[in-house]
């Protein structure tokens, strides 16, 4: 059938849903690495809200991300990012994506662990490069080699990420089966004070 959502068992709901309690849930990674397409089926299983902080951005801002960057900079955009993250994660539950560099600002990143079980989308650099090297909406791989430029960030940002609550790798299969593997990491921190 079209159009169907596959779902996930619902006791692995339930649980992914009483672990996760009153806390959001914010995916961080790389671009490419699937946080809003991930984040859009974990959200719908649980019955949770989903906000994509790089649209947030851009509703309170009137601007797209691009625009914002060229007009303003990376460090007044990182500004921004933060206050919007900041008053995102003030309430729950919710699942929220964020913008690559999100978690690499410190400050943001203090606003995201503070409010919210964190989980890093991981991927290895072929699987991004086969998502991003379709649209030219990424600021930062305008460049002259942009997948250069995406392994140096996955080479300075990874390490970063590391130091979210959990990793699930994001791979080329179905998003289904890697938003199945959230919902798996979520449930199995019941009982932990992740």
């Amino acid at each position: 059938m079209i159009g169907l959502v596959e779902t996930a068992p619902a006791e692995l709901v339930q649980n992914a849903r009483a672990a996760l309690g009153k806390r959001n849930l914010v995916l961080v990674g790389l671009m490419g690495a699937g946080k809003s397409a991930i984040g859009r089926l974990v959200a719908q299983q649980l019955s949770v809200p989903f906000i994509d902080s790089d649209h947030e951005i851009e509703r309170v801002s009137r601007m797209s991300i691009s625009d914002l960057f060229a007009a303003y900079g990376e460090e007044e955009f990182r500004a921004l990012e933060s206050r919007v993250m900041k008053r995102l994660l003030k309430s729950g539950p919710r699942v929220v994506s964020t913008g690559g560099g999100a978690f690499i600002n410190e400050r943001t990143r203090r606003h995201i662990k503070r409010g919210g079980l964190t989980i890093w989308l991981k991927a290895d650099l072929d699987v991004l490069w086969e998502r991003v090297s379709k649209r030219d909406t990424r600021p930062l791989l305008k460049t002259e080699n942009p997948r250069q430029t995406l392994e140096n960030l996955m080479n300075a940002r990874y390490p970063i990420y590391a130091e979210a609550d959990l990793t699930v790798q994001s791979r080329d299969v179905r998003k289904e089966l890697v938003a199945d593997e959230v919902l798996a990491a979520i449930a199995a921190t019941a009982g932990n004070q992740i």
